[in-house]
């Protein structure tokens, strides 16, 4: 666990700042307000992202994304150099590089029964499955919040809501973008994705959480 800030700094509105300043060694903390008798805003993680998913999120990962395939094969033969590109240089030490990604491509197998429905994305043109994007409504992992370098463990009062910032940020993408996507006859289809995703262990296709998509017609 990170070690707490020391020193704290009286803001308003909660959410401007919260999200959009990183302080190093600083615990950033509303201004009491009359409304609630004086007490902080309750956290609101879904409030939070939606804030800044227009204005900041997005735009970062438009900026920082690389074409998927140059992306995973710098991820696999060096990490750190990856990472330095197309990561998070401010993870936490212990955590796996996150990275953002231009994805384009032929939907060559779909999942769309299931909550976590899912489609495997050929990028190379070789017919087979590259990158698995999540489509949800269901995501899993955090790869969206742990893309954005302005985005700080300590900027938050604990671990667990630090935890549901990262869920919101698959809620919103559900409900902004994924849900508008067609589910039927998806096999044969291009796809554009910009999003994120974990370096995992090699095994596995990438799974990639997307904050923008676009499916074309089918063929």
């Amino acid at each position: 666990m990170p070690n707490k800030p020391t020193c704290s700094i009286l803001a308003a509105p909660l959410i401007a700042v919260t999200v959009g300043v990183s302080l190093t060694g600083c615990k950033i903390l509303p201004t009491p307000s009359a409304e609630n008798g004086g007490k902080p805003p309750a956290f609101n993680a879904d409030k939070m992202v939606g804030d800044i998913w227009a204005a900041k999120a997005v735009p970062y990962l438009q900026q920082k994304a690389g074409p998927f395939p140059e992306v995973h094969a710098l991820a696999k033969a060096d990490p750190a150099a990856a990472g330095a590109k197309y990561g998070n240089p401010k993870k936490q030490a212990n955590s796996p590089w996150t990275f953002s990604i231009r994805l384009e491509g032929k939907i060559v197998a779909a999942n769309t029964q299931s909550r976590a429905a899912t489609m495997d994305v050929d990028a190379d043109g070789d017919g087979k499955a590259d990158a698995r994007v999540q489509i949800g409504p269901a995501m899993r992992g955090t790869a969206l919040r742990d893309s954005l370098d302005f985005i700080q463990f300590n900027d938050f009062t604990n671990q667990i809501d630090f935890a549901q910032f990262g869920k919101a940020f698959n809620i919103y993408a559900d409900k902004t973008v994924l849900s508008k996507l067609p589910r039927d006859a998806l096999e044969g289809r291009s796809v554009k994705i910009v999003g994120a995703y974990v370096m995992g262990s090699g095994q596995d296709l990438p799974l990639v959480t997307p904050a923008e998509a676009e499916i074309g017609p089918k063929p």
